[in-house]
């Protein structure tokens, strides 16, 4: 494992980019897939029952707010860069590794580099992202929830240490006892590839929307015909909640045959190549309907 410390910046979102490999977006949603690790004070911004996934460009936001709080804060030398970026890469012939265990890397790195200290749920905020193949990320502002800048230290001996020790403990490839690889990044992107990466993928891709749009044995139009029997059933029970009940389970029937068909146009503007889509899965079998659930992910509060 190699730890990189890159040069502080002022801008969030390009670090972020850098850690994705691609730029930040208002759309993409980054789940506990991608952003693996944070620092302890980012609880307090969600409820119990939400869950954490914002936009990148809300994650860039969230980083920066400390630097737009306090515009006069600065280091010791007077500079007022305060995002720090780390990115840690594995060896190419390394395992791949769990969540859990990334976690426990950008966590010990954090606490290598002084960007947390255990206990100090006041520190800086920080983030660890897992989104490229062998690397993970760890973007923090080093400006405090009260203006004061946080005292780390991104020495290099010390990091290297760190790293020989999470080799030893994760059973992980020494670069030492690799040698030098400057076909790494090209391995690493023959892993990442998905196996649908062949010529024909995008025959596959429109087997696949089709399979999603067909109305008589497609997942959608199984999960579709069991809300309109929930929305029947409901529509029989004594009580005023029942009819209101029904009809927002006639709307969201409405809305899914909405989405086959719109699934099933896009499908039909790509090539088939002669594909033939892939084979139909067992239909799902009816299950007891219980109370329905509010359509919608809710929102990180702010």
């Amino acid at each position: 494992m190699i730890i990189r410390i890159h040069q502080r910046g002022n801008d969030p979102n390009d670090a972020l980019a850098e850690a994705l490999g691609r730029p930040v977006s208002r759309q993409e949603g980054l789940t506990d897939h991608t952003v693996v690790a944070h620092w302890p004070g980012l609880d307090a911004y969600f409820l119990d029952d939400e869950e954490r996934i914002w936009a990148s460009a809300e994650w860039a936001q969230h980083l920066n707010h400390p630097s737009w709080q306090h515009r006069q804060a600065a280091s010791p030398q007077g500079d007022r860069r305060a995002i720090w970026h780390a990115s840690a890469r594995l060896h190419p012939d390394d395992r791949d590794l769990t969540r859990p265990e990334w976690s426990e890397i950008a966590h010990r790195i954090a606490r290598a580099a002084d960007v947390q200290r255990p206990g100090d749920e006041r520190g800086c905020r920080w983030i660890a992202v897992q989104a490229q193949p062998g690397r993970i990320d760890l973007l923090a502002n080093l400006i405090r929830g009260d203006g004061t800048w946080t005292a780390h230290r991104s020495n290099p001996t010390r990091l290297a240490a760190e790293s020989r020790r999470l080799e030893a403990e994760l059973g992980l490839i020494s670069p030492s006892a690799g040698g030098p690889d400057t076909q790494q990044d090209a391995r690493f992107a023959q892993r990442a590839r998905p196996p649908w990466a062949a010529p024909d993928a995008t025959a596959q891709l429109a087997g696949l929307l089709r399979q999603l749009a067909d109305e008589d044995a497609g997942p959608l139009s199984t999960v579709r015909g069991l809300v309109e029997h929930a929305a029947h059933r409901l529509d029989r029970l004594p009580g005023a909640h029942g009819p209101d009940r029904a009809h927002q389970l006639e709307l969201i029937a409405r809305r899914l045959h909405g989405i086959q068909q719109d699934l099933g146009s896009l499908a039909s503007t790509l090539p088939t190549g002669g594909q033939t889509s892939p084979p139909r899965p067992t239909a799902v079998s009816a299950m007891p309907v219980g109370q329905p659930v509010s359509p919608g992910a809710a929102r990180p509060a702010r």
